[in-house]
């Protein structure tokens, strides 16, 4: 292509994204920018000082106090950032168009206390207070799972008790460890103890793993809970699960929460706490795509760990995850 027409073909792009960014902020393509230019942002979406004004938000919780077993998960933001990179625009596989149909930026992370857990989620919890009151919805980059405790208190502030699609390994529902009531272990036993779920809209998928009680899930089942074991979900789709998740949770709030350590180590072992024969990352796209159709107000991506997967493999799986969440936001158009 000679030089001149090349150049006229870059300029109609910018030309075109330009037009596109007067109402909504897009990624830039790497046809026109390379992956490793500019700041380290979530999608390499632009970096907003507050959600006023966006219809989502990526938010980082950068804590990881409340871990029982490997620390490292206070770094899982900036290293889900870094693989968002390769993440572009749409959505080929469900169609969607995320940011054809919402304003999205990166609000940045929450000054956490990483001395003061109860601090910490204090200010968690104010932080996404604003973030909600401005009527944005928050996909949030942890950080270990404690922090969803104090999120789903400013969520249920807004929306009263919600419905929950939780992934993970652990119910979380534990209630003391080492005499303390909070940390990665116990965030769901306080969402339940202060009213903020709604538990007949409650399901548990992936669950597994040795336990210190004969019969770990008595408490979740006793709240209404479903839970769903990572053995029933083995050599199988979950699209037919999913289609009894929408049921089950109808018109009214749901909130995900995913915790990485829901897949398999096998694909996800940057992680705290890992524990075999998990789920595999189709299933987890399964399951995402499967909310399609609920009315989401809050996501969030948690324990991700890096230094225990030098590949980035981890991080990479969250950071396309959180991508496919905001792609079964309210409002998302298809293509």
């Amino acid at each position: 292509t000679p030089p001149s027409l090349r150049e006229a073909k870059l300029l109609a792009a910018r030309l075109l994204l330009g037009r596109v960014r007067k109402s909504f902020n897009v990624p830039p393509s790497a046809e026109f920018v390379a992956r490793p230019v500019g700041i380290c942002s979530m999608l390499r979406l632009p970096v907003r000082a507050s959600a006023d004004g966006l219809d989502a938000a990526f938010v980082g919780v950068p804590l990881d106090t409340g871990t029982s077993n490997r620390p490292g998960a206070r770094f899982g933001p900036r290293q889900i950032r870094a693989e968002s990179a390769m993440v572009r625009r749409y959505n080929a596989s469900t169609r969607a168009a995320p940011f054809d149909s919402l304003l999205v930026a990166d609000v940045g992370d929450v000054n956490v206390n990483l001395y003061n857990l109860p601090a910490s989620c204090r200010l968690i919890r104010e932080a996404f207070q604003k973030i909600v009151a401005s009527g944005c919805v928050p996909l949030t980059l942890g950080g270990d799972h404690t922090i969803t405790y104090p999120i789903l208190q400013a969520v249920a502030e807004k929306h009263g008790p919600v419905g929950l699609v939780h992934v993970d390994a652990h119910t979380d529902t534990g209630d003391r460890a080492l005499g303390e009531k909070i940390y990665h272990g116990t965030p769901f036993r306080r969402c339940v103890d202060e009213g903020l779920l709604d538990c007949s809209r409650v399901v548990q998928i992936g669950i597994r793993g040795s336990s210190y009680a004969p019969d770990p899930y008595k408490y979740c089942r006793e709240q209404g809970f479903r839970v769903v074991l990572a053995e029933d979900c083995w050599l199988k789709s979950l699209v037919p699960l999913m289609a009894e998740v929408r049921q089950q949770m109808g018109a009214k709030p749901v909130y995900i929460s995913f915790d990485i350590d829901g897949l398999d180590p096998a694909y996800a072992p940057g992680t705290g706490t890992p524990e075999i024969a998990g789920l595999t990352p189709s299933q987890a796209l399964e399951i995402i795509r499967g909310c399609k159709g609920l009315n989401i107000v809050g996501c969030d991506l948690v324990e991700v760990a890096p230094m225990y997967d030098v590949s980035g493999n981890t991080a990479l799986l969250g950071a396309n995850l959180l991508f496919e969440m905001l792609c079964v936001l309210p409002r998302v158009k298809t293509m």
